[in-house]
């Protein structure tokens, strides 16, 4: 019997989501706008992929790497929307031990992509507003595929350990998770022996790109800015600070929402749990809602085109 125990510490078949706490009462209706952010979400990233491989107009470095950030948001999203779904509506909290591990792997690797696609967006925004002449020439369909390759290897083999460390440790504590899917954090606060080197493998992974990322892209676009008032046009300006515009706050929203979790976990122990919970929710599932609003509803080469297409149809 005490071998069978010992073994469940080691390797436990089920955890238990328990969801937003103090706010179960809720749960049912706030399922709701989730699921509506969802559906859009799909909706809009499934259109955009489907534009972008229809239109050969459209196949540019701008479009191209939209497209992979709809793939990771559809990715990230689709990891934990679902079963987010099914607890708030059918009560259903058990995982699977090896399934929460894989939600968890998903919505980390996916996260350090999405961080990469922002990045690779905003060097281009860079590109073709510093130096139009040579925009083509710099962002090859090559190097476009390159860029892409390395920020799916960045989030792959880097968040890759997080399960490996996680399987290793021992879980003889309460196996019920205070949250709405599978994090990184709210697994180590579960494990009984110590976590250290766990937890500092991923405040280093998660400080390293989330910094290192954001303050690049600040200096993109404090560049793309500074190059914008130098335009001659006062059309022209106002039409790319516009679009920046909107790129930022999408931008922002990611970021604030993600180090806002990031240090939450770490330093905010008077936050309150429905608080936190919350906002680790919001980033997961506003940009992928934004992205689709932002880089292509307002983006005129993609509105044109499902404009045509549907009128089409209606005809």
């Amino acid at each position: 019997m005490m071998t069978l125990v010992n073994a469940s510490q080691f390797s436990p078949s089920t955890f238990f989501l328990m969801g937003i706490p103090g706010l179960e009462h809720l749960h049912t209706w706030i399922g709701i706008p989730f699921c509506s952010m969802y559906i859009v979400a799909v909706v809009g990233n499934v259109t955009i992929l489907a534009v972008v491989r229809a239109e050969q107009s459209l196949h540019e470095p701008m479009f191209l790497f939209l497209c992979m950030l709809s793939v990771t948001d559809l990715v990230l999203s689709t990891s934990t929307m679902p079963r987010m779904l099914c607890l708030f509506w059918f009560g259903s909290h058990e995982i699977a031990f090896d399934a929460c591990l894989a939600q968890m792997f998903f919505i980390h690797s996916f996260t350090a992509m999405e961080s990469g696609f922002f990045l690779a967006m905003a060097f281009d925004r860079y590109v073709a507003i510093c130096n139009p002449l040579h925009h083509t020439t710099v962002l090859t369909h090559i190097r476009i595929a390159k860029i892409g390759v390395a920020m799916v290897l960045r989030g792959v083999v880097f968040f890759s350990p997080h399960p490996i460390l996680l399987k290793q440790l021992p879980y003889c504590q309460t196996r019920i998770i205070a949250h709405t899917y599978c994090e990184f954090m709210a697994l180590v606060k579960l494990a009984c022996a110590d976590a250290g080197a766990a937890k500092g493998y991923s405040i280093t992974m998660a400080g390293l790109f989330g910094c290192c990322d954001a303050s690049f892209i600040a200096i993109s676009y404090i560049l793309i800015l500074r190059a914008v008032f130098h335009l001659p046009s006062r059309e022209a300006r106002l039409k790319a600070l516009g679009t920046c515009g909107s790129h930022v706050c999408v931008i922002l929203v990611f970021y604030s929402t993600a180090g806002f979790t990031f240090l939450t976990h770490r330093f905010g122990f008077n936050v309150p749990p429905h608080v936190h919970i919350c906002i680790a929710n919001m980033y997961l599932l506003v940009p992928p809602f934004l992205n689709p609003i932002v880089y292509g509803v307002r983006t005129k080469k993609i509105r044109d085109y499902v404009l045509g297409a549907l009128r089409i149809k209606v005809v």
